[in-house]
């Protein structure tokens, strides 16, 4: 039976605010889904805590709201025990980029076949409007009343320097192009980090939709350009000042985690493996998270 957009409706209204990008986030992976042909009961959204945390509650795809900046393990350890699973862990940039960054850190090092999608509002939302790590400098939040001091956090140049193996920016003032991003992220046989542009239009005066229609560059639009050179990538990350959409990097060589692991059927679920739990394989697992 075909897969359909119904499929993924329920009946819980979002209560994000009027404008929000996340209805967009919400609406693109609902709609790359669809097109790949994955049916409902096969997905898995694990969610942390902030406007991002309450998409996993919006669709009638298995979903997980967890504790702040923690949506990573979780969904790690789902697709570990299960993979036929499509797994997506989804964050803000406060959640995922300061509580959750050491997670972030070492999820895209140990390259997990899952897809982390990030949305980047460049402040704290649900809590008022306050600063983030992705926040731009003299912005004027709840907690920076003479407008924010430092740089913002260079989350792309990170994930590059972290081995990632997928990487890509979106905005949600183009869904053509973020749907696409979506459905190569789950195709691609690795951990796949996408942080999208969603404005909130409460809080932050300053990077509306028309000020990212005016400021970010498609890398398609930059002739000759390579995402599979990671040199490049951080190159043009520098030119643009991270302001860019499109697939930043991708290495389809590296292998993922799930490939590494000692004692592990990759072609089977734990649950069915009748694994014998002795010391030998419970000393190499712990190894293995160290």
């Amino acid at each position: 039976m075909k897969v359909t957009l119904k499929d993924y409706k329920n009946d819980v209204k979002p209560d994000w605010c009027a404008g929000c990008g996340d209805f967009s986030v919400l609406a693109g992976i609902n709609r790359a889904v669809v097109n790949l042909g994955i049916k409902p009961e096969n997905v898995v959204i694990s969610a942390g805590i902030g406007c991002s945390g309450k998409i996993s509650g919006y669709t009638r795809a298995y979903g997980v709201q967890g504790l702040h900046g923690r949506s990573l393990p979780v969904a790690q350890g789902i697709k570990l025990a299960n993979q036929d699973l499509t797994v997506f862990a989804m964050g803000g940039d406060g959640d995922g980029y300061a509580i959750g960054i050491g997670h972030a850190v070492h999820a895209m090092k140990r390259n997990v076949n899952m897809t982390y999608v990030v949305m980047d509002n460049q402040l704290y939302a649900l809590t008022k409007g306050q600063m983030s790590p992705k926040s731009d400098e003299g912005l004027i939040t709840t907690t920076t009343l003479e407008g924010v001091m430092e740089k913002p956090l260079s989350a792309m140049k990170i994930a590059l320097s972290c081995e990632v193996t997928f990487l890509a920016q979106a905005f949600t003032g183009d869904m053509k192009e973020m749907m696409q991003i979506f459905e190569e992220a789950v195709n691609h046989d690795g951990f796949s980090l996408v942080n999208v542009f969603s404005p909130c239009k409460t809080y932050n005066y300053k990077n509306t939709p028309a000020w990212y229609k005016e400021h970010l560059t498609k890398l398609s639009d930059i002739e000759g350009y390579d995402n599979t050179n990671k040199l490049e990538a951080y190159r043009v990350l520098e030119e643009h000042n991270d302001l860019v959409t499109g697939v930043i990097y991708k290495n389809e060589k590296k292998p993922h985690y799930e490939d590494t692991l000692r004692n592990y059927k990759r072609d089977e679920p734990i649950a069915h493996q009748n694994l014998e739990f002795s010391e030998e394989l419970f000393n190499s697992l712990c190894d293995e998270f160290r």
